[in-house]
């Protein structure tokens, strides 16, 4: 709680002494890793399918009850592989409230984004809006399951089977987001997951495709590797996406760490929810209880309306503290100088996600923060409120 002086004035609470940021790398024992490494070594085998990169796709579709999975080089790299083994055309209806490799991707693969509001309280694609922007040109649909929140995908599967379009999820911030006991992965025809430095399992960078047919796992197998189809077939005009054994020995080391991290947030997210609950004009991002949320961002929602400072202001006002929030995703797709003029980028029609874009802060979470960290920045945000 917040220190009152002598005099019955709060005082200011003291700074951290190193800049506290929004999150922080889960890395393994360096002593692991090393042990990977020195495998590597003997083998010399780096890259191009090695044995770790297979062992740990197989880890991994047993730890997300996968079936097919692929290792690629980054999240933007697997979308731009889900966007053309799935052959998707003309325009594609995505969110403006996401990061910009959900939409730059698209752009890279010669399609055409179409902007649709989203939801104002989950924040993820809203089905409505969804359905008016479909055109004949429509050939997709890209849902974005942002801070881990899963998108409806009910709702959206019954239009995209209605319209006859595909579903591409954007599920780098999903990783383990389950509903009903369902893993996320297992709705639309392929979901892109991120293993950067940020998320909650990271082999430093990296991604991943998830999909349910086996003969789609090999196609995107074959554009991950340039078209090689054997040393000397090459069958499709692909890419170079591969994930390298030194990436693949940071994911095996760092996989088995992952549960006790989300513990960890948990009991952070606990601390956070319970402080800040009181606070005029702050709310915290709630989860459906039905949710088993990947635990990747804890946010709350700042309505300057009613709350003493703005988003920005106390994003500018934890700074001196040392504590560094992250406004994601400020600016919105939309609003980029490449994407404005779209007719789907106007405001006017994406009124709930201009609404979020000033409101939404991400706050520091990771799991050696601790319960003590978390409640050193409530310290300072009920100071902040206070005046």
């Amino acid at each position: 709680m917040a220190v009152v002086s002598a005099a019955g004035k709060q005082r200011a609470p003291a700074a951290f002494d190193e800049p506290i940021y929004v999150t922080r790398p889960l890395l393994p024992d360096l002593r692991d890793y090393v042990a990977a490494l020195e495998g590597i070594w003997q083998r010399r085998w780096l890259t191009n399918k090695g044995e770790l990169h297979d062992a740990l796709e197989r880890a991994l579709c047993e730890h997300l009850r996968v079936r097919h999975l692929s290792l690629v080089a980054n999240g933007t790299a697997a979308l731009m592989l889900a966007y053309r083994v799935f052959e998707l055309t003309g325009e594609v209806i995505t969110t403006p409230f996401t990061s910009p490799a959900t939409v730059n991707a698209l752009t890279w693969c010669g399609l055409t984004p179409v902007f649709a509001d989203i939801n104002p309280v989950t924040l993820t694609l809203d089905p409505v809006a969804i359905e008016a922007a479909i055109t004949p040109r429509t050939s997709a649909i890209v849902g974005v399951h942002i801070y881990g929140m899963p998108c409806d995908v009910a709702r959206i599967g019954t239009i995209a089977a209605r319209r006859d379009l595909k579903v591409i999820y954007d599920g780098a911030h999903a990783f383990g987001t389950e509903i009903d006991g369902v893993p996320i992965t297992q709705f639309g025809q392929a979901t892109a997951l991120s293993f950067h430095a940020t998320k909650l399992f990271s082999s430093a960078e990296g991604g991943a495709i998830v999909v349910a047919d086996a003969r789609i796992k090999y196609s995107i197998d074959r554009w991950r590797t340039l078209g090689f189809a054997d040393e000397a077939s090459v069958v499709v005009p692909g890419i170079n996406a591969r994930m390298n054994e030194l990436e693949a020995a940071l994911g095996l080391a760092t996989l088995g760490l992952v549960a006790a991290e989300q513990r960890a947030r948990a009991e952070i997210a606990q601390v956070y929810s319970t402080r800040l609950a009181g606070l005029e004009g702050l709310t915290c991002h709630a989860i459906p209880p039905n949710v088993s949320n990947s635990r990747l961002y804890c946010v709350v929602r700042i309505d300057s309306a009613i709350a003493p400072v703005s988003r920005d202001e106390l994003w500018e006002r934890l700074k001196p503290f040392n504590v560094f929030a992250r406004r994601y995703f400020h600016p919105l797709c939309s609003d980029f100088a490449f994407y404005r003029d779209l007719p789907s980028a106007c405001a006017g029609n994406l009124p709930a996600a201009h609404r979020a874009v000033r409101q939404v802060l991400c706050l520091p979470f990771y799991g050696s923060l601790g319960a003590a960290g978390a409640h050193r920045i409530c310290d300072i945000i009920d100071h902040i409120w206070s005046g």
